[in-house]
């Protein structure tokens, strides 16, 4: 049983092992993604109120940052997305600096704008995003 407030590990060994070696090495320079750089969100866990942590595709843009809830092109949101909606404030570490947060979801014009900088930075999200009928999720987080 999860108490909230407690971190739990994620179920995904990739991501598992990610966030283990961040922990280790004090840094997000310690790991990538396709030889791209990441950060690492910790969050709070939507259902249980269990600390998450996730390492993302970095993505930012004048001291903003983007979270891509791609999946991998997936039909589903990633389970990270829920908890995003259900508690937005978290914290977002970039290299060796942490700072709070506030994600809000985009759309229009908005998100349309910020998945151009998503695919710049990670150019895998344009094929995600053919292969799934939903629109892939974009989040700013914004400092708090």
């Amino acid at each position: 049983m999860t108490t909230p407030g407690e971190y739990v590990p994620s179920p995904r060994k990739g991501s598992r092992d990610q966030v283990s070696e961040i922990e280790r090495t004090g840094t997000t320079e310690s790991v990538d993604i396709m030889g791209l750089p990441v950060v690492l969100l910790t969050m709070v866990g939507a259902k249980t109120g269990a600390i998450r942590k996730v390492p993302l595709m970095r993505v930012e843009h004048d001291g903003l940052y983007a979270a891509v809830a791609s999946m991998g092109g997936s039909p589903e949101h990633p389970k990270w997305y829920w908890n995003l909606r259900r508690h937005p404030e978290l914290d977002l570490q970039d290299g060796t600096v942490v700072t709070r947060r506030r994600a809000r979801e985009l759309d229009g014009a908005e998100r349309d704008e910020w998945w151009e900088r998503c695919v710049a930075a990670f150019p895998p999200y344009a094929g995600y995003q053919r292969k799934t009928d939903r629109l892939i999720p974009v989040f700013v987080l914004e400092p708090v």
